[in-house]
């Protein structure tokens, strides 16, 4: 059971992130220009879920491999070790990218709580909405180290030799 969350936590927060998002939008719509009265809290409340989106999934895109990558470099490498080396070289400066924003997005969003700052419409703290930076970017560690270690799994010991 746990497995299977862990597995798919980010596809199910994204999921359900999107249908409230769709659903507020919708209701925003409806309010607008059938009721000629919108609703202050639902477009921000969107904007804050689509920023929880954006995080979220880049650690969804990690473990489904579906990030952008410029592969001209590994291409011309045909030595299989080599190539593993390589994408570990490669995970390893974005797993040190991903930390340092994990860091600074925490250093942030520690900041805005220690300063009380609102947002303007739902007056939630705006530290809620810049946590998402700190915690995306740690899912993303999460998952980059776990590909980490798959590329080491699958490395044969005569390949290490």
């Amino acid at each position: 059971m746990l497995k299977k969350l862990w597995n798919n936590m980010e596809e199910y927060l994204l999921v359900y992130s999107l249908m409230l998002s769709v659903g507020l939008v919708f209701i925003q719509v409806v309010m607008r220009y059938v009721f000629s009265n919108s609703l202050s809290w639902s477009e921000e409340l969107a904007r804050y879920l689509f920023l929880w989106q954006i995080w979220v999934g880049a650690s969804y895109a990690v473990k489904e491999h579906r990030h952008l990558r410029i592969e001209l470099i590994q291409d011309f490498i045909h030595d299989p070790f080599r190539k593993k080396m390589f994408e570990l070289f490669a995970l390893s400066l974005w797993l040190g990218f991903s930390v340092f924003l994990a860091f600074e997005g925490s250093t942030l969003t520690a900041l805005l709580f220690q300063r009380g700052q609102v947002s303007p419409a739902m007056r939630i703290p705006m530290a809620y909405a810049y946590a998402s930076v700190p915690v995306g970017c740690t899912l993303m560690s999460i998952r980059l180290i776990s590909e980490m270690f798959k590329i080491f799994s699958s490395m044969s010991k005569k390949e290490v030799v």
